[in-house]
């Protein structure tokens, strides 16, 4: 039998979205007020979903000490109360939610067997989530 098993995770951490690519009048009209030289914070929630095989000896897709272990060591230890603009992951691109959704994905990809990790979603805001299932 195959199931899908979801936590969710807390994280703090501070961007300005702003772009190389992108003139300083560009980046304003485009980012806005995201755009401030001095940043802004959020209180990210970072869901994960894995799936696989319900162990016929657990009776589980994955133990969730495992998958702890895996976002606490890859995910939370990295962007947990840090400036994303200084992680080497937005070096070349915007600290966009889209981009650290798909940085979380690329991080714990492959990082859970038995399970096969499904989707990522972070939501940025009450009112704005992304997701991201691989490319």
């Amino acid at each position: 039998m195959k199931a899908y098993f979801g936590r969710r995770y807390t994280l703090s951490a501070s961007h300005r979205l702003h772009t190389d690519a992108l003139t300083a009048e560009e980046n304003r009209a485009v980012y806005g007020k995201c755009n401030n030289p001095h940043g802004h914070g959020h209180n990210y929630v970072v869901e994960v979903l894995v799936g696989g095989e319900v162990g016929r000896e657990t009776g589980m897709v994955l133990n969730m000490a495992l998958l702890d272990e895996a976002v606490r060591g890859l995910v939370m230890d990295r962007f947990d109360h840090t400036n994303l603009n200084r992680d080497p992951y937005f070096k070349n691109r915007a600290p966009t939610t889209e981009n650290l959704c798909k940085a979380v994905f690329e991080l714990l990809d492959g990082s859970v067997e038995p399970a096969r990790l499904a989707q990522v979603r972070v939501e940025e805001t009450e009112n704005n989530f992304f997701e991201y299932s691989g490319a």
